[in-house]
């Protein structure tokens, strides 16, 4: 693999001198500058404006001491492979926001150089080169912005630049000054743009149709079309839904191929027309141009005849699929084709089943039993369950074998689990999944992270695997164009904008445990 960071060359920077006279001209409108605690923040808006929010992760990684998690702890984030070699120290060339020149086009943007002090998932905390220990103009930036280049970009394109007005004084030589400071220094790629846009590709297309979980009822599936496609994630509209929506990563195991259903045995909530074409497809493996093929999703184990396998009535542990701040005991309810199986949670599902939830043997969010013992997570027993929850004595009075401890892939796998506690990330809602929400991580345990959603209760916690597609590094949001949701004011419990109200702490008896929101 080619090296993902270049040196500069000898090439004597072009430097523009700034017009200190001219203290009324234009200076970059379409930027967001602002000093907070003496820390210049810097927000330049993204493709998407309805995105970029009044939140600044750089002020709230200062106000909280936090760090965020490492963009190389994510395996699905886009340039998760690189990112650990950009490190403090490496130079680029940035907008500069302190900068007078008179110019005939007011929307021209003067440049300077600056190196990365710290580095916070895809932020930077960054330094103009002359400010030397002063770190009073310091600022936050999304390495991956549009105007984020490494260091000779701007010659090459004729940009130019000009050191910051405050600290012009401090050189009478600047360039002898960035020629010692510059050559030989680490900068991004030449290619860094083009590695950003590649990792961003999704293959699924707008407009085709999947098979995915039923919001309202999730032990069924529906029919969906992929609407709209963000950073990987799928906006999917429920075909005769009445504008009823669903978003997913595009691995998430909550949707499939158009007739996987059929395959497996899964309920499916579709016309008598799509079962029959759905059928018609798994035989054939002949896709029309609207379906999306298989090996566009996820792709799970094998799972053959002589392969041991989960057996109905067997018991485990398992995160909640509808309260998912509890590990709860657990009960293979069906056995589907394929290695799939729906789970029952004891002592919380509905008589007709209707909350039951797919799984395939291979998920990391199942677990033999005493997984909770073992690494001292709680674990619920089930709701009415008397005297203190033991394995032993619960699978003696309901007469019941737990699945075998090889069969779990957290077993065959081993996983090690990076993340800290107090690590910030950005974080799906799994009870609100078009939300993304600033998070952190309350808790570690074997393969798990318990995410706290910042501002909320431990009521709306929630465990999710820690190779989970449903959390992103610091910044996530603003290179794809998604909405963050900001931490929530204690003055916002009950406004639409943060949570939706209907997302409450559901008691294990709800009547809304047969649905998502």
């Amino acid at each position: 693999m080619a090296t993902t960071h270049d040196t500069t060359g000898s090439v004597v920077p072009s430097i523009t001198p700034n017009n200190n006279n001219n203290n009324n001209s234009n200076n970059h409108t379409s930027q967001q500058v602002s000093r907070i605690n003496g820390t210049t923040i810097v927000s330049i808006p993204t493709a998407s404006a309805d995105a970029i929010a009044s939140f600044s992760w750089g002020n709230y990684l200062k106000t909280t001491n936090a760090h965020g998690a490492p963009v190389s702890y994510f395996r699905h984030a886009p340039l998760q492979e690189m990112w650990g070699q950009l490190t403090p120290g490496m130079k680029v060339e940035v907008i500069n926001t302190d900068c007078s020149y008179n110019s005939n086009d007011p929307k021209e943007k003067i440049f300077w150089f600056a190196y990365i002090v710290r580095l916070e998932g895809y932020l930077a905390l960054l330094r103009y080169e002359g400010c030397d220990d002063d770190s009073s103009m310091d600022f936050w930036c999304n390495l991956c912005n549009k105007d984020v280049h490494c260091v000779g970009w701007c010659g090459q394109h004729g940009v130019k630049l000009a050191p910051p007005r405050s600290i012009e004084y401090r050189q009478t030589d600047w360039k002898s000054f960035l020629v010692n400071k510059l050559v030989g220094a680490k900068t991004l790629p030449d290619s860094f743009r083009q590695k950003i846009q590649f990792s961003l590709r999704c293959s699924f297309k707008k407009h085709t149709l999947v098979e995915l979980i039923d919001k309202f009822q999730v032990s069924r599936m529906r029919v969906g079309k992929i609407s709209d496609i963000i950073g990987g994630r799928l906006r999917i509209n429920y075909e005769n839904g009445g504008g009823e929506h669903f978003w997913v990563h595009h691995t998430s195991d909550l949707i499939h191929p158009a007739g996987w259903c059929h395959v497996t045995g899964h309920d499916l909530e579709a016309t008598d027309e799509y079962k029959s074409e759905a059928a018609r497809i798994s035989q054939t493996k002949s896709y029309p141009t609207n379906i999306a093929t298989p090996d566009l999703f996820r792709q799970v184990p094998m799972i053959t005849s002589e392969d041991e396998q989960f057996k109905e009535g067997q018991k485990l542990e398992a995160v909640d699929p509808l309260e998912m701040s509890r590990i709860c005991v657990a009960t293979v309810g069906k056995v589907l084709k394929n290695g799939y199986f729906m789970l029952s949670v004891d002592g919380s599902s509905t008589e007709d089943g209707s909350d039951w939830f797919c799984y395939h043997s291979s998920s990391r969010v199942i677990f033999p039993v005493n997984h909770c013992k073992i690494n001292n997570i709680p674990l619920s027993p089930p709701l009415g369950y008397e005297g203190e929850f033991e394995w032993e004595r619960y699978l003696t009075e309901t007469k019941s074998d737990p699945v075998p401890r090889e069969l779990f892939q957290i077993v065959k796998e081993n996983t090690t689990n990076p993340f800290s506690i107090g690590m910030k990330i950005e974080a799906v809602d799994m009870m609100a999944p078009h939300l993304v929400c600033v998070a952190t991580v309350a808790n570690v345990a074997s393969n798990l992270i318990r995410v706290r959603f910042d501002g909320w209760s431990a009521d709306f916690e929630q465990w999710i695997d820690c190779q989970s597609t449903n959390i992103y590094p610091v910044g996530w949001c603003e290179l794809v164009g998604y909405k963050l949701e900001p931490p929530k004011e204690s003055e916002q419990e009950n406004t639409e904008s943060t949570k939706k109200s209907s997302k409450k702490p559901m008691g294990r008896k709800s009547n809304k445990r047969k649905r998502l929101n």
